[in-house]
């Protein structure tokens, strides 16, 4: 088995699905949850084809070049504004050069999601617009959840 480390990996993966191909990858990290989990959930990605719209899920490159997995929040003109399901800081601008692809399916939890699955219809048309809420939820959530555990 050969290892690679994960920027190449993902220099790689991006280069194959600007060839056309959809591509695949686990997801790391924990600012998509709680739509995705790191280490469990898997994404399918694509070459962007057409006009990319608020709540589409892109992979992009942040100028330092760490690799990111962010829902578009806002859009102006080659500008997008981009946040990850679990936070509440939109980070942009971005340009639109550095979106390497679009995210066109995910397997959470062992079961395949497409765009119009009504879990990613949620996540990309409803909690996309719930930034301003998040602090408070999250904070809701956690001491639910240590309730729970008391």
């Amino acid at each position: 088995m050969r290892v690679m480390d994960t920027d190449s990996f993902l220099t790689v993966l991006c280069e194959l699905a600007r060839e056309g191909k959809r591509v695949c990858t686990v997801v790391s990290g924990g600012s998509m949850l709680p739509f995705l989990s790191a280490g469990r959930d898997y994404v399918y990605l694509e070459k962007p084809e057409g006009k990319l719209r608020k709540g589409d899920l892109v992979l992009f490159r942040r100028t330092n070049g760490e690799f990111v997995l962010h829902r578009i929040k806002r859009i102006k003109g080659d500008e997008f504004y981009l946040i990850g399901d679990r936070q509440y800081i939109v980070e942009g601008p971005v340009r639109g050069e550095q979106i390497l692809a679009v995210a066109v399916g995910a397997k959470r939890k062992g079961k395949e999601l497409t765009t119009k699955s009504p879990l990613w219809v949620f996540y990309s048309k409803v909690w996309i617009n719930t930034v301003f809420l998040r602090p408070f939820l999250f904070r809701l959530i956690g001491v639910l959840h240590k309730n729970k555990k008391a």
